[in-house]
């Protein structure tokens, strides 16, 4: 673990030494940023955002907000919506900045505005770095510096712990990288329980902008990370070894995976129903949230039982559902989860909305 930790210490100050060399590059040449940003459109700085990821940090953000019950200008409230955006835009960016040599070799990856060479290291580098900047001091502003601390800690999280060290080294790299993607919905409800910015700080007034229901919100989301990811990593093996990415199938082979895909599965689901006896539960949601974790788990148990990922696939299109028939399940599994956290999301806040 020691000599992969240096590696990637490594790898990072290349890649800052790289970063360097293209700014002082495009200072000589008069080129801005370098060469390759001539050629990127609005288009391209929005691709950097990852922005389907993005849609659904923003969604358990704002669902996170509405969870917390208390009332909140809605003007800051959508202003703090949209700097947790920014700031998921921002992680996002720094992101492919670092990742941009395995972005190059995976087929799903290799269109990115840097492989493609429409933008420098450099320039996306400045922008990410920016955008977060922008996003957690925007965020102070129009809330409260907690769920501007938290936003902060998770574009950190998600580019140094994540990115930098857990990605390269461990096939665990998604369980405990995912705890990024878990934050938003905390920052959300942060922003709508934690005060204001003009109110002094206290433990108990982080108490109530990070109780037991925005821990639940975290786990559900934490426990839902592995298997999404895990079904996907089940037809996309052959990427994921040319990029020398360390994902679960490829080191602990598919039958394991498809084990922890179904524990991770039942998990989630008991999280789910404890999640019913705190105050985020309501007829209304235990309701669908059976029928969602249903879904779920019927989906987990034929990727258990299929053969997905024990063939790669000779071709990994770029396409994330063109597979053939040995991996449909964990094809099936890997759509229906996105699905699956947009639904229980939006019965969550609209069950709170409900109680008034």
């Amino acid at each position: 673990m020691t000599g992969t930790l240096n590696h990637n210490v490594q790898q990072g100050a290349a890649s800052l030494t790289d970063a360097a060399l293209d700014l002082s590059a495009g200072a000589r040449l008069g080129a801005g940023m370098g060469a390759g940003l001539g050629l990127a459109g609005p288009e391209d700085f929005y691709a950097l955002m990852k922005p389907r990821v993005m849609s659904l940090v923003v969604f358990t953000a704002m669902a996170g907000l509405i969870c917390a019950s208390v009332p909140m200008n809605p003007f800051l409230a959508l202003v703090s919506i949209l700097c947790i955006a920014a700031g998921a835009g921002a992680a996002g960016a720094l992101n492919m900045w670092y990742d941009r040599d395995i972005d190059a070799v995976m087929s799903r990856t290799k269109k990115r505005p840097l492989p493609a060479g429409k933008m420098s290291s450099a320039s996306v580098l400045v922008f990410g770095l920016f955008m977060s900047a922008f996003a957690v001091f925007g965020l102070a502003l129009a809330s409260n510096y907690y769920a501007a601390g938290l936003l902060a800690f998770t574009i950190f999280y998600y580019m140094v712990i994540y990115t930098m060290w857990l990605k390269r080294s461990t096939p665990q790299n998604i369980v405990w990288g995912g705890a990024a993607g878990a934050f938003p919905p905390m920052v959300g409800w942060a922003a709508a329980a934690g005060g204001s910015v003009s109110e002094p700080l206290s433990f108990s007034m982080l108490a109530q902008a990070m109780p037991l229901e925005s821990i639940c919100l975290f786990l559900i989301i934490f426990l839902w990370t592995p298997a999404h990811f895990w079904a996907l990593a089940l037809y996309k093996q052959g990427d994921y070894e040319k990029a020398g990415v360390p994902m679960m199938p490829n080191v602990k082979g598919a039958k394991s995976t498809r084990l922890q895909i179904l524990l991770y599965a039942l998990a989630l689901s008991a999280v789910c129903v404890l999640s019913g006896f705190t105050k985020l539960g309501s007829p209304l949601y235990m309701g669908v949230m059976a029928l969602l974790n249903a879904g779920f788990l019927a989906l987990a148990f034929k990727v258990w039982r299929s053969k997905a990922g024990e063939k790669p696939a000779d071709k990994n299109e770029a396409s994330l559902y063109a597979v053939r028939r040995g991996d449909l399940a964990a094809r099936n599994l890997f759509a229906y989860s996105i699905l699956y956290l947009f639904a229980l999301f939006a019965i969550l806040a609209a069950a709170q909305l409900m109680k008034g």
